[in-house]
């Protein structure tokens, strides 16, 4: 199916003035192509691009009598006039295939932020959305691993080749700073502070923060910077009148993808024993937790995860909490009744 040109627009939007990730702007793609999928096959109406184009500009522009100017009926035009009928009715078809809530949440959030910013540019008539409400949703605690099974996992990669050396630096990073896959595939060499230990890193919304770099993941990407420079395998991607040189290369020498750490997370886990479900944002989690658990502030991990709001950082307390009721229970004569 073709993309519209609203929705072409608002992709736009997402990426170049929200600053969306490209992960994050193709899920809310994917949510509205869904929805015009539907409208599509509600309606009975044959999409044509060019007047498409013509009740989009049309809209977009202010030009004219918009009403008028929509016919002969387009999915544009029953977009931009949307009543919270229409939204029910599509909400409804998600139901009746079985979406998790969660998911359902999602392609609330994006109909949400799609009708926001098509009323504000003045393409919609008005926000069905506000007569919406998102379906409630159980809370999901993160998922944290132990420090032992960390260390197994860490010690799965042979650091005597390069990309041995490059796997064991990227899982110690991971760990050592609770940046997300995103980021760390981002990272480039002078992003690195040896001296002050830390690491400058590009999170959502291109905001930086600074993060700070532990002594195991330093001595690791010390070691990985230092073969890669006399790798001759890598002598084209460390050439000096490069402007920004990748600090996670493939074999290629190219950047490394989020999709290649999953694999190599995989191949680790597989060689370590170790469940196959953990992810690379699980490292994530048990960072913060390890950190909470450890007596760090909750206001400081915020801010090392580059949280924007201090109640997204706050589930990790939820099991740094439950730890403690679970220890209480089993050490305090006089916890549970006899």
């Amino acid at each position: 199916m073709s993309t519209l040109p609203i929705t072409e627009a608002f992709s736009s939007y997402l990426t170049d003035e929200r600053h969306f990730s490209p992960y994050t702007a193709r899920c809310y793609g994917a949510d509205l192509r869904q929805f015009v999928n539907f409208l599509v096959e509600e309606y009975g109406i044959e999409l044509d691009q060019p007047r498409e184009e013509d009740a989009y500009r049309r809209r977009a522009g202010g030009t004219g009598d918009v009403a008028g100017a929509i016919e002969p009926k387009t999915i544009t035009g029953i977009i931009c006039e949307a009543s919270p009928d229409v939204i029910r009715q599509f909400l409804s078809h998600l139901s009746q295939h079985m979406y998790s809530s969660a998911t359902m949440a999602r392609k609330i959030a994006t109909l949400r932020s799609f009708f926001k910013w098509a009323e504000r540019r003045g393409v919609a008539e008005a926000n069905p959305m506000t007569l919406i409400r998102t379906p409630r949703q159980g809370k999901r605690l993160p998922k944290a691993i132990t420090i032992e099974q960390v260390e197994k996992l860490l010690a799965a990669p042979d650091e005597r080749d390069t990309l041995g050396a490059r796997d064991r630096a990227m899982l110690e990073t991971l760990y050592s700073t609770g940046i997300r896959v995103s980021e760390l595939v981002g990272l480039n060499l002078d992003d690195l502070d040896f001296t002050g230990e830390a690491l400058r890193v590009r999170g959502k919304g291109k905001k930086e923060r600074l993060v700070p770099l532990g002594s195991h993941a330093l001595g690791s990407i010390k070691k990985y910077t230092d073969m890669l420079r006399t790798d001759p395998r890598f002598s084209d991607a460390m050439d000096p009148h490069q402007a920004a040189h990748p600090l996670f290369l493939n074999k290629h020498g190219k950047r490394l993808s989020s999709r290649s750490v999953r694999r190599k997370l995989d191949k680790y886990l597989r060689q370590a024993g170790l469940d196959p479900s953990i992810s690379p944002h699980t490292l994530r989690h048990s960072f913060a937790t390890h950190l909470l658990d450890n007596g760090a502030s909750l206001r400081d991990v915020q801010e090392m995860l580059g949280h924007q709001s201090l109640s997204t950082t706050q589930v990790y307390t939820h099991l740094t909490s439950q730890r403690m009721r679970d220890a209480y229970d089993s050490a305090h004569p006089r916890a549970e009744a006899s």
